[in-house]
Parts: C-alpha cells; structure tokens; sequence
C-alpha cells in the first residue's frame, strides 16, 4: 500500500471498508477532529470526537480509570489506550483514536514538555500505542501528534487489510 498516512487516505479506507471513527483528545483539543473533518466527504466515516482536556473529564466521559488517572496522571501511554476505547465505546464506532500529552510550556504531571502518548483502538479490541518525545513550541508539538495520529490509525488500518483492500490498494 502506497501513501503517507494522510487524513484523505485514512478516511478513504474507512469509508470503502463501511467503517467508522471517533477521536478523543486532550492535548490536540480538537486538531485531530478538524484535521479529518477538513477533508470532503468525512461525515460518511467520522462520527465525532471528545475534547475531555481536563484530567475528570477523561474518567466521566471516557471510562479511564480513575485510579490509573490518580496513580499515574493524564500524561500516560495506558491512558490513552483507555480513551481510544471509551471513545470508541460511546460514539459507537468501529476504530477510535486519542492523544494525551504536554504541548508546553511548562511539564504536566511529571512529565516533560514534548511527551505524547497517542492510540488506536479497532474493531478487534487490539489497541495499538506510540509513546512520542517531541520537540518544538506548543504549536509544533500539536500539530506533529496530529499526523502522528493520523498515521498510527493508517498504519492499523492498513495491518488489519483485508482482500476488499488489497483489491483496491492502487487508488492511493
């Protein structure tokens, strides 16, 4: 399979798969959600997203435990699977993604500036993660975990391809 992973690719192949997707973030706030909802057509797979930036808002909305939040603070790789599948789970859809981290300037929860934890959660239950150190201003680190959540989804979409895909791999 040919690309890079784009928002256009991604919700090609979700589209063409009958599928659909939900984001949850946090340190993004809605940039994932904006960068999928800019390309034509994205209503036919995105279904919508949660910004649950504060730390309760990732338990009562999305199901993260509560303990794990208090243990080890929202800036966490477990984290983040646990939003990718709450988003999932409440907007009943069929892959979900989300990002936590610290975009700066100061570190959250012991963390330095520049870490991200994003995931993928599928249709299989699997979730797949990228812890991510970044490097740059606010701005820089937000719009890099975009496109690295963007190409975790892509490259799980692509892992989990089945012949319909493989069919039509050359539209890309």
């Amino acid at each position: 399979m040919s690309g890079d992973g784009t928002a256009a690719e991604v919700l090609a192949l979700l589209e063409r798969r009958g599928q659909t997707l939900a984001v949850a973030e946090s340190l993004t706030g809605g940039l994932v959600a904006a960068e999928l909802t800019a390309v034509d057509g994205a209503s036919r797979s995105f279904r919508g997203s949660v910004t649950a930036y504060a730390t309760d808002l990732k338990h009562e909305l999305l199901g993260v435990d509560g303990a794990l939040l208090a243990e080890r603070g929202a800036v966490d790789a477990e984290v983040a699977r646990q939003m990718a599948r709450g988003v999932r789970r409440a907007l009943g859809t069929d892959w979900g993604v989300a990002t936590t981290g610290v975009a700066g300037p100061t570190p959250q929860d012991g963390q330095p500036v520049g870490t991200v934890h994003v995931a993928v959660a599928g249709p299989s239950e699997a979730v797949a993660a990228a812890a991510l150190r970044l490097e740059g201003d606010r701005a820089g680190i937000r719009g890099q975990t975009v496109r690295a959540t963007v190409k975790l989804l892509f490259s799980e979409l692509i892992a989990t391809a089945g012949a319909k895909d493989t069919e039509q791999h050359d539209e890309f």
